[in-house]
Formats: structure tokens, sequence, C-alpha cells
């Protein structure tokens, strides 16, 4: 029997749907085709085999996708999501090369970005954010800070926020990703046991991406964490409209084709408001194409 379905977990060529009539029901599944980018959040279309599983014949279109690539691939985390939260902490230290390029990656899907700041019962995660925090707040990123762990309390802004929608869940790795989701869904750790035995039909299951079902209602979609998030198939342009202070310079600049960065006539290289550790981080950052 043919039906619509959403998948909710991928390892490779393994899924776990949803049938879109009735989405407590998972299904294992496997993609009929030989290379495919089927990602948790697709919609597809599957075939119910006697046995209770599926094959999964066609993905439909996306309305957006999380991508990262470098020269060489590209990979997608998930796709049709309302909303992208990205953790972020203080300890270890805040990365802004890497935080920058999962926010132009998410702008240049139109994905809407919170930012969610952990560990706020330490003092030295608390002082970092606190001292960059209300920038990016400027810029148009909510900001939500809590302790997972500490202040159980604190987590009710998020919960509010995730109510209802399907959000991914990035972050870099060591920055308390696995605490929070262990804080947002009872019983995560069982779930996530459950989902990679279906997954691993014998074979051992480290990493892979899955959505959780929020009792507030929604999705969270849990991906692995990362060290590296790169660009490569992002333009220029993406990447400049990606930077929410440039905005507004766009098109000033004296020659059409301006890079931001040594070029004469440039509208954004020391314009006031400007910060400057992300002006320098997008000079490195911008291709040249």
């Amino acid at each position: 029997m043919r039906s619509e379905a959403d998948v909710t977990a991928a390892y490779g060529r393994h899924f776990l749907v949803a049938p879109v009539a009735h989405p407590e029901q998972s299904l294992t599944a496997v993609i009929r085709a030989r290379r495919s980018d089927c990602v948790v959040g697709d919609r597809v279309q599957i075939q119910t085999l006697p046995d209770g599983s599926a094959v999964i014949e066609t993905i439909e279109p996306r309305r957006n996708q999380v991508t990262r690539s470098n020269d060489f691939r590209s990979k997608t985390i998930a796709a049709n999501v309302d909303q992208a939260a990205v953790v972020i902490s203080g300890h270890p230290m805040l990365d802004e090369a890497l935080l920058m390029r999962v926010l132009i990656a998410l702008d240049a899907e139109g994905i809407d970005t919170l930012l969610i700041a952990t560990k706020a019962d330490l003092p030295d995660a608390r002082a970092v954010i606190q001292a960059r925090g209300p920038l990016y707040e400027s810029l148009g990123y909510p900001l939500i800070t809590l302790s997972a762990r500490a202040d159980p309390a604190s987590l009710h802004p998020l919960q509010q926020r995730l109510a209802d929608r399907r959000t991914v869940l990035l972050g870099q790795s060591g920055m308390g990703k696995s605490t929070l989701l262990n804080a947002l869904v009872p019983g995560a750790d069982q779930q996530t046991r459950e989902i990679s035995d279906a997954l691993a039909s014998g074979r051992h299951t480290t990493t892979f991406t899955r959505a959780f079902i929020l009792p507030e209602g929604g999705w969270l979609i849990d991906s692995p964490g990362f060290q590296t998030f790169e660009i490569a198939h992002l333009s220029r342009w993406q990447i400049s409209h990606g930077m929410p202070e440039f905005r507004p310079l766009l098109g000033q600049c004296r020659f059409n084709d301006c890079s931001h960065g040594n070029e004469p006539g440039c509208a954004i290289r020391g314009a006031p408001g400007i910060d400057p550790l992300r002006y320098r981080l997008f000079t490195e950052l911008s291709p040249a194409r």
C-alpha cells in the first residue's frame, strides 16, 4: 500500500518513518534508490511491505533544508523545519566563526533562528554570553539563557518557543546539547536506544539524526554535534546578505562587485555599528566568487 509519511530518524540508508495518516505508528524503512539525500523532516511516499516495514519510493520537494558543505562534499542535516535552535555557551569558549557560518547557512534558507545559551550557572560561561549576547539580540536573534541541570525553571521560555513547531537543534560539540535534549524530552536516552536498535539492524549505530516529539507538541530534531560547519555551497552574495548588520549598506559601495574587504569606497568596512570581530571573521570567510 502506498501512502505519505514523514522521516523521523535517519542512519545511512535506513530510516524511521511516521505515516501521515497514523503518525504514532513508526515504520522502519529503506530507500529504493542507490544513493539519496533523504533526511529527517522529509515528506516521502512509501510502499508498506507485508512484514510491516516500508520502502521509500519518492521524496517530496522541500521548502527548506539545513546544509553544510566543503569543497568536496555536501551534507544535509534536516529539512522542512519551522525554525532552528543553535546551542552556544561560554564554556568551552564560544566559537563565533563557527556560529557565523551556521547563522549564514540558516539565513540562506530563510529559516528563523534562536540562540540557546547553556551552562548559565557557570560564572565564566555566563560572563561570555553577557558580553556577546546583546550583540546577537540586536541583530535579530532571540537569545534564551538557561541552565538545564541547575535551574529547570529556566527552560520554560524555550519550551514555549518550541511548542507546536518543528525545530532542528544544532550545536558545537561540548556545548551541552545532550543535557538540554534530555531535559526537554523525558526519556530521550531510552528513545535514542530504541531508535538505534531499530535502525542498526545488527550493526553498531553511533551517531544519527532523529526527531523527538515534545510534550508541548512539535518536533525537536537532534543531530550530532560538530566541530566544523563549512558553507562552500553559498555564494558571496548569500554570505553578505547573511550578515544582518550589512543589509542596510549593501548596494552603497563604489563598486558593484565589492567584496567588502580592501576595495576603495566600501560602505561596510569601518561603518558605524559593524562589530569589528564579526567583520574580521567575515573577511576571512567570504569566498572569492
